[in-house]
């Protein structure tokens, strides 16, 4: 386009944990002057305000009937993405042991996840140069209208290994039963289960170097980009 005034693009990417979605959608985001959305942070942040507050993870009712109490802001700027919670930065305790454990449990209620969904249209529609955003459900159900939804897989193996590292110290064994729990989990639930959008790009990423992974999603963006 002239001017250098490239039109703003949505993009979702989904996918399991260990395929380097975290990590590609950043580089992306910031690479094409995007803002960047982390929808599984909002998801923990939920479930991390509920384990806090006493909320019994067991009892959807519960959950449901507290649903709209979290104040939960997310920051978009992919070089330094924030979250916080009734104004408390909540982006460590987030990633402990005890929410990830819950996370699937609180995502599953219909209620967060219509709670959760308008938070993250609403950053969608309010991106003015676009958005990366990265979930479990973006292409299919939060933003089935993106400009380009990219689905990125891998190996159980290769994604535990990948989590392990994140983790120090961890048992890369345990790492790959709890991501297969949870991606059952997940893509079993009633209300938008983790699945690939049909007219998505798969991208596995298990031979792929996180270089890669970047580099051929910043094509397919730049492609749409120049198309629209």
């Amino acid at each position: 386009m002239e001017n250098g005034a490239a039109q703003p693009v949505i993009v979702a990417i989904d996918g399991p944990s260990g395929t380097g979605k975290s990590s590609t959608s950043k580089a992306v985001a910031a690479q094409l002057g995007l803002s960047y959305l982390d929808t599984g942070a909002q998801y923990r942040a939920i479930t991390w305000w509920m384990v806090t507050n006493g909320i019994d993870i067991e009892d959807p009712t519960a959950i449901a009937a507290v649903v709209g109490k979290a104040e939960i802001v997310s920051g978009t700027d992919p070089a330094n993405p924030t979250i916080t919670v009734d104004g408390v930065d909540v982006a460590g305790p987030i990633r402990t042991q005890e929410v990830t454990s819950k996370v699937s449990a609180v995502s599953a209620v219909p209620e967060v996840r219509a709670r959760i969904t308008e938070l993250q249209r609403s950053l969608a529609a309010g991106a003015e140069r676009g958005i990366v955003v990265e979930g479990r459900d973006i292409g299919t159900t939060v933003l089935p209208d993106a400009d380009l939804k990219i689905f990125l897989t891998a190996s159980p193996e290769a994604r535990a290994a990948r989590r392990s590292g994140e983790l120090k110290g961890a048992d890369v064994h345990a790492t790959r039963e709890a991501l297969v729990k949870r991606d059952a989990a997940d893509s079993s639930r009633k209300t938008s289960p983790l699945a690939k959008a049909d007219d998505a790009v798969e991208v596995d990423t298990t031979e792929l170097t996180l270089t890669q992974v970047i580099e051929c999603v910043v094509t397919l963006v730049e492609e749409k980009r120049a198309a629209k």
